[in-house]
């Protein structure tokens, strides 16, 4: 397993996100779609878990399989990662894969445009980061905010105004980030 860390900051207590990489077989996709669906059931039940996420291989692009898994602390994550129940999962993935996992660990804003496969922690320019996060706000409160609007006009503004912002940051770090960083990946890492 080789593993590397991307941080500004590395306090303990902050969310983290582990980007997995492996390589499978050829021949073996369908075992290794059954080993995800396992492994995966396991993280969920390990504290400080907060979601999964697979970018499967698509013609023309890496033969890799990209986990996304993201936990509350480093603390959390590294004991996920340490784990006997890990090990057990990681020991029956070998016949599957063709080479060691690659690990990348991200803390931080820099996980939303963190790629897979990176030669080192390269983020792009402040300013593209800027417009891409301006990007994904605009997304959420035109075709998001004015739908869950109507449920809640009742609650107090400041709850209300609470809920908005958690449904606006949860969108952002688990779909429309990642999507948006996909896509605009040749603007957004162009030298």
């Amino acid at each position: 397993m080789t593993v590397s860390t991307h941080s500004n900051v590395t306090h303990p207590s902050q969310h983290v996100t582990a980007v997995i990489t492996h390589r499978v077989r050829a021949g073996r996709e369908e075992g290794y779609e059954a080993w995800i669906h396992g492994i995966s059931a396991a993280a969920r039940e390990f504290p400080g878990h907060l979601g999964v996420s697979i970018l499967r291989p698509q013609p023309g692009a890496s033969p890799d399989y990209v986990i996304v898994l993201q936990f509350d602390d480093c603390d959390r994550l590294q004991s996920w990662l340490k784990s006997d129940i890990r090990k057990d999962w990681i020991q029956r993935a070998q016949p599957l894969i063709q080479q060691q996992e690659n690990i990348q660990i991200l803390t931080g804003l820099e996980a939303w445009f963190q790629l897979p496969q990176q030669a080192k922690p390269s983020a792009p320019k402040r300013y593209k980061q800027a417009i891409l996060v301006w990007v994904g706000v605009m997304l959420v409160a035109v075709l998001v905010s004015p739908l869950i609007a109507p449920l809640l006009a009742p609650l107090p503004h400041y709850l209300a105004l609470a809920i908005n912002v958690a449904v606006t940051v949860m969108l952002l770090s688990y779909l429309i980030m990642p999507n948006l960083t996909r896509w605009l990946k040749r603007w957004l890492f162009a030298s």
